[in-house]
């Protein structure tokens, strides 16, 4: 996402999805939900809906940054949607990490579904703005999450924390205590882009506590009407703070000095948007179809769209796509905004994963040990088959 509230918005955004069960989780089995399976493993419906609606609600925020200019109803919808597209994302994540350890195979997943995608990504990036925008002098920093890629690093440091997050006693009080820690703490800096990890960790520890019945409870009847004034209401409430309130905000990366407004105001916001963010977020999950729909293949795939959108909507910016004369027309931003969901919805199918799998999800069989109690499963299962063999 560009970003108009900084020099250089070509470096941040505030966006990010979540994948599973890459990372070495297991999917969550649900008795209440409909259920497919896919490559051995029970997956619940409802969160492949919900990460598929959330990618597409990415990438139309980023298709609103460089239109959203002066049209307030447009900037009131952008700040409507990121109040709860991250927080829902990040839950999720949090959420599929419950059963994170530091075994061998769980670590290597970390390192080839998140380090790696990382690594690529935030040398791929660079270098295509050098190209596409003919900036030979920008530089490739594995220290400085550029653009998009700032959610593998947040990931990665919240998964490998997952231990410690379990074994602590009141974890979600605490991890809204580093955050506001960290809305007063300006010299955090940019490095690893820790201002984002720290801010958005209430959110994936909130995840970690929760479990299957707590989303049951957000997908009652009672609550999806009840979320349709609440949503009402939030646009309304946005509509109005427009020319009040700055929408850096919502992207959790800035301490409260660096955004010009008093240190104490840092954990206030802290607290309120992340109070407004999961009444948000449950009205969210309340509309997610529980059954199994024609896109819900497509939540399997979202780092997919959600790393790779990034590269059109940069080369629009680069190119100066946004500036045509008829986007700053109704008609226009929603045919862009439509355009946007289109494009990440293939970006999400199964040709594109294939394409593109040697950078997201590399086997990499030749960079680690075998771990000795992979070893003795597969002797025992080679041993199982034998007698299975002898005995037919």
């Amino acid at each position: 996402m560009t970003n108009s509230l900084r020099p250089n918005g070509d470096r941040k955004a505030p966006l990010p999805p979540v994948r599973t069960p890459a990372d070495g989780v297991p999917s969550p089995r649900s008795p209440h939900s409909p259920q497919k399976k896919q490559h051995g493993k029970q997956r619940d419906a409802f969160f492949d809906n919900a990460k598929y609606l959330a990618i597409v609600l990415v990438a139309m925020g980023h298709a609103w940054e460089p239109l959203k200019g002066d049209s307030r109803i447009l900037e009131a919808a952008y700040q409507v949607v990121y109040a709860f597209h991250m927080p829902a994302f990040i839950i999720i994540s949090g959420y599929f990490s419950r059963s994170f350890d530091m075994r061998p195979d769980r670590l290597k997943r970390l390192i080839t579904g998140v380090a790696v995608p990382y690594i690529v990504f935030e040398t791929a990036y660079p270098l295509f703005k050098r190209w596409i925008d003919d900036d030979p002098g920008q530089e490739i920093s594995l220290l400085d999450p550029w653009y998009l890629t700032w959610f593998l690093v947040a990931l990665f440091v919240w998964r490998m924390t997952t231990p410690i997050w379990k074994m602590v006693r009141r974890p979600l009080p605490l991890a809204l205590g580093l955050a506001m820690v960290a809305s007063v703490s300006p010299e955090i800096g940019d490095d690893l882009d820790l201002q984002r990890v720290l801010q958005f960790l209430p959110f994936f520890v909130l995840g970690l506590s929760m479990r299957p019945e707590h989303f049951h409870m957000v997908r009652r009847r009672s609550v999806r009407i009840a979320s349709v004034p609440v949503f009402a209401a939030a646009l309304a409430v946005s509509w109005w703070a427009v020319p009040r309130m700055n929408t850096a905000w919502f992207y959790h990366r800035d301490a409260a000095q660096e955004l010009g407004a008093p240190w104490w105001t840092g954990p206030v916001m802290v607290l309120a948007l992340f109070g407004c963010s999961l009444v948000l977020t449950a009205c969210f999950f309340a509309w997610v179809p529980r059954r199994h729909m024609w896109f819900t293949a497509l939540g399997a795939g979202t780092l997919y769209g959600y790393l790779l959108h990034g590269f059109l909507v940069k080369a629009g910016d680069y190119q100066g796509w946004f500036e045509a004369s008829w986007l700053d027309h109704p008609v226009g931003q929603v045919l862009v905004t439509a355009l946007a969901a289109a494009v990440v919805t293939v970006l999400c199918t199964k040709p594109v994963q294939r394409m593109f799998r040697f950078a997201m999800e590399p086997k990499m069989e030749w960079a680690f040990k075998r771990d000795a109690a992979e070893l003795a499963r597969e002797r025992q299962g080679a041993e199982r088959r034998e007698r299975e063999k002898v005995n037919a």
